[in-house]
């Protein structure tokens, strides 16, 4: 199948490329939420337009497709939504700060729909991984990476997590013991003390 002619940044590029499938006579009953990027950096350092553009992508596209494509699940009895989030959906992360806003959002959303729409047959999973190992043809361009509490996870792990998950009927997903600990122990922490350890230790360079 000939690749999609939209960018999925813009804004109504998930309605665009809803219509497109519906032009072709296409019936999803799998949706996978998994487009996205992430710039680090002080906030007002970084592009506002690619900012907007994180926002669009993450946030604005994913709600699109979804309230377009999931009236056919639900009229069908099945089918089902992926959404991967992030473990930055846990703590607001100073410079990261719209990164960790989006997947704070992908995260509500999708569990909120979880439970809606359970009722009529479709499943939704929402994975929220650690850092990924980069992927090899990647590697040239990955550069030095910092160590990340609790390492690094290979994709096809995150994957088969999400796909028990999504046999199983749907659920949240949190790849790694060290990664479910932390989110639990989150709860106990203020969020505002989090988002100041997490710049102590995450500063950029002037």
């Amino acid at each position: 199948m000939e690749s999609i002619p939209f960018d999925l940044a813009r804004t109504g590029a998930g309605q665009r490329l809803a219509d497109d499938l519906t032009s072709r006579g296409l019936k999803i009953d799998l949706l996978i939420n998994n487009a996205g990027f992430g710039d680090q950096g002080r906030f007002l350092q970084l592009s506002l337009e690619r900012q907007l553009q994180a926002i669009n992508l993450q946030n604005a596209t994913v709600v699109e497709l979804t309230h377009r494509l999931l009236p056919g699940m639900i009229e069908q009895k099945q089918g089902g939504i992926i959404t991967i989030s992030s473990m930055a959906g846990f703590q607001p992360i100073p410079f990261a700060s719209v990164y960790s806003a989006t997947k704070a959002f992908l995260t509500t959303f999708s569990l909120a729909l979880e439970a809606e729409v359970s009722r009529f047959g479709v499943r939704v999973v929402t994975v929220c991984p650690g850092r990924l190992q980069v992927a090899p043809e990647d590697l040239e361009n990955s550069g030095e990476r910092k160590k990340f509490p609790g390492g690094e996870q290979t994709h096809e792990e995150v994957v088969s997590e999400a796909l028990r998950a999504f046999d199983r009927g749907g659920g949240l997903v949190i790849p790694g013991a060290i990664n479910k600990f932390a989110a639990f122990a989150e709860r106990f922490v203020p969020r505002s003390k989090v988002a100041r350890l997490i710049k102590k230790i995450s500063k950029p360079p002037n």
